[in-house]
């Protein structure tokens, strides 16, 4: 399922040209173009859901892709610690409601985060 209006999709399907640091038939992923870090990647499924839960409930073999997705990203870029986020909801800092996965690392990150 993809949303004809969204901008994830529209990366995902190839109907908006994007650079893949990673793709799979199920998911890829992008550059931030708002890095919070010296590296900071969204890693995104394919199909649309709207946040992490709705993924977890329409593909669940895929939310754990980006999962495994991010730990070979972050150990290609030789990251020995990094954080995932997923942002779920406006107030969150949700942005653009496909659910995505925040790869961040290459400096030390505070706790809290903010």
């Amino acid at each position: 399922m993809v949303d004809i209006e969204c901008l994830f999709c529209k990366f995902g399907s190839g109907q908006i040209p994007v650079d893949f640091l990673y793709e799979s038939p199920t998911t890829f992923a992008i550059a931030d173009i708002n890095a919070q870090a010296p590296v900071h990647i969204l890693i995104l499924p394919k199909v649309h859901a709207e946040n992490a839960a709705e993924l977890a409930k329409l593909a669940p073999a895929t939310l754990s892709e980006l999962f495994t997705v991010a730990k070979d990203l972050a150990a290609s870029r030789g990251l020995t610690g990094y954080r995932l986020v997923f942002n779920t909801g406006e107030s969150a800092g949700q942005s653009v409601f496909h659910a995505h996965l925040h790869l961040l690392g290459g400096r030390a990150l505070a706790w809290p985060p903010g």
